[in-house]
């Protein structure tokens, strides 16, 4: 996760400009460079907007798949497949074919229940004949009885026949003979697939056959600390930072908090939903999740940005080409790479992020040379 940060945590006020004094040593608090000066070369600013505040440091989370749109793919029943449509990676319908399987299990299944209907209409004929032939004194009251009793046994067995067809096919897959045409039920990308051909399959197996997701979907699993329970609820944004991709911020929505703390790491599970344009995070990567809270902003300004005189912290504004102010700022927390700042800078305002250091040593020298 890199290098450990200190962070210092307050209540975000409204950012406002604040009226700076005179900077001491010298009168003004402005440096203005000729047009093509050596100096421009080593400074840059940037238009910074005014985000949300963290509540937290960034913590560790990780992203895993959103079980609202994923399926996981196994049988109800033992086989062999026989063929595989699909591989990882592909995009599949609902509904589509994922793979054919063979099962004798499922084929002696349907002529149970092949027999058990020939049966049920054999013993349904003979009873309405013994009911028939019962006025005429041609069959005894006994024989009837019987029939009946046959006819209910045989509807029973039937009916214990349809039930394990269902069973062993609750989703109604395609037959052909004995083969049964494993589907999608949701559209979305192959993220896993264990089938292979020839394997041998049961309801048993470890594993899925085939992992069917949305990846435009994701769950964001944040482990926090037991102390930083209260500070978070239900709602709250969470910015969500991946060293596969630097300088690029995605949000997800706090959607759960855990009932139960670990004993071991005395962190509570927190689940976030994230949209996932473009599907660029993946499940299971690590990354690192800051919770923001619901009111208040401030502007992140890399600490490169930041000028520090005592207790005091300062940044540099571009004015005007060529042009920059020095200003007083209040920072709201601190980090090892960047700093929030609230009171003294607005959302859009041109930061000096390259060479503040630089600016800084020039008005102290100019201040200086003043009697």
């Amino acid at each position: 996760m890199g290098a450990a940060a200190w962070w210092v945590w307050g209540r975000a006020p409204d950012a406002e400009p604040v009226k700076l004094p005179s900077v001491q040593g010298s009168s003004h608090d402005r440096l203005k460079y000729a047009e093509g000066a050596a100096q421009l070369s080593m400074i840059q600013a940037h238009a910074i907007p005014a985000t949300a505040v963290p509540i937290t440091e960034p913590l560790s989370a990780r992203m895993v798949y959103d079980e609202d749109v994923t399926a996981r793919i196994g049988v109800s029943f033992s086989g062999r497949v026989v063929s595989i449509k699909v591989a990882p990676g592909d995009a599949v319908k609902a509904g589509q074919v994922l793979a054919e399987i063979d099962s004798p299990d499922f084929g002696a299944a349907l002529a149970d229940l092949d027999k058990a209907r020939s049966d049920e209409d054999r013993k349904r004929l003979v009873l309405e004949r013994a009911k028939a032939l019962v006025g005429g004194e041609g069959v005894a009251v006994k024989d009837v009885e019987l029939a009946k009793a046959d006819h209910e046994q045989a509807r029973s067995e039937l009916v214990r026949a349809e039930l394990r067809v269902k069973n062993l096919n609750p989703a109604g897959l395609a037959v052909t003979g004995q083969r049964l045409a494993l589907v999608s039920p949701m559209t979305g990308v192959i993220t896993e697939r264990t089938a292979n051909p020839a394997l041998e399959v049961n309801p048993s197996l470890p594993a899925p056959l085939f992992v069917v997701t949305d990846p435009n979907r994701l769950w964001l699993m944040i482990d926090l600390p037991e102390r930083l329970l209260g500070k978070l609820k239900l709602g709250n944004t969470v910015a969500v930072e991946s060293d596969a991709f630097p300088g690029e911020t995605f949000h997800a929505k706090v959607v759960q908090l855990g009932q139960v703390v670990d004993p071991n790491t005395r962190r509570v599970p927190v689940r976030a939903r994230l949209v996932n344009p473009g599907a660029k995070l993946l499940p299971e990567m690590f990354v690192r999740a800051s919770v923001l809270q619901n009111n208040g902003n401030g502007v992140q300004v890399p600490n490169s940005a930041i000028v520090r005189r005592g207790v005091y912290a300062y940044v540099f504004l571009q004015v005007a080409p060529g042009e920059f102010q020095l200003r007083e700022v209040k920072l709201l927390t601190q980090g090892s790479e960047s700093s929030y700042v609230g009171a003294g800078l607005v959302g859009g305002e041109q930061v000096v992020v390259t060479g503040a250091l630089l600016l800084d040593a020039e008005l102290s020298a100019r201040a200086a040379d003043k009697p």
